[in-house]
């Protein structure tokens, strides 16, 4: 499978679309999700995607998207990965609109990022606040967090995240009988059996 690093080129675009935002004081207002103006100016939905509101946002955001984006499209590919960020951050975008007036970043799609990756593998260690756990547990602590969040106030989107989480899970369920744990974990005990049954016959014969 060809990979690609969209996860990288989508961080570059992200950092030098921010740089913009710093120079051009107009261009965070005109391509930020307003939530009023969603349906008349639907692209908003995408552009506001790859805005931040400041650098600590940025910072986390694209430490995130690459790092477990860059797992995640060597795990599916490039094409799945792209239409999952995509797909993840419209529909976070979207639930926004009903809770904030605007929005911005790229942290909805990121959230579908680690839903998927929390589906189809579970048990890889990540490390939240210097405490390492599995990919399954921290899903579940970042989805905690966001609904705390949610009904305590915090100054973040934490409907974004909960939105694209929730796609990612799905997404990640429906991507797992292909891309699994198990499945890695059945291919490379077929790929042994091969390569000993290789072996076996080049003893035998050569």
């Amino acid at each position: 499978m060809r990979f690609n690093w969209f996860a990288i080129l989508l961080v570059i675009i992200c950092v030098v679309v921010f740089f913009i935002q710093i120079e051009d004081e107009g261009f965070t207002e005109e391509f930020l999700l307003k939530s009023s103006d969603a349906f008349s100016r639907p692209w908003i939905l995408v552009t506001s995607m790859f805005l931040h509101g400041s650098f600590e946002h940025l910072f986390y955001n694209m430490f995130a998207l690459a790092l477990f984006g860059t797992i995640l499209e060597r795990i599916i590919g490039s094409k799945k990965f792209l239409i999952l960020y995509f797909v993840s951050g419209v529909i976070a975008g979207l639930g926004t609109i009903p809770f904030y007036e605007a929005s911005l970043g790229a942290s909805g799609a990121i959230m579908g990022i680690l839903g998927t990756l929390g589906m189809l593998r579970p048990r890889m260690t990540v490390y939240i606040s210097y405490i390492p756990m599995p990919m399954a547990a921290a899903v579940v602590l970042w989805a905690v967090g966001d609904i705390i969040g949610f009904f305590a106030p915090s100054g973040i989107a934490n409907a974004a995240h909960l939105f694209g989480l929730a796609v990612g899970l799905i997404i990640g369920l429906y991507l797992k009988n292909k891309y699994g744990e198990r499945v890695r974990r059945r291919r490379k005990i077929e790929n042994d059996i091969d390569e000993e049954e290789f072996e076996e016959w080049e003893d035998k014969w050569m």
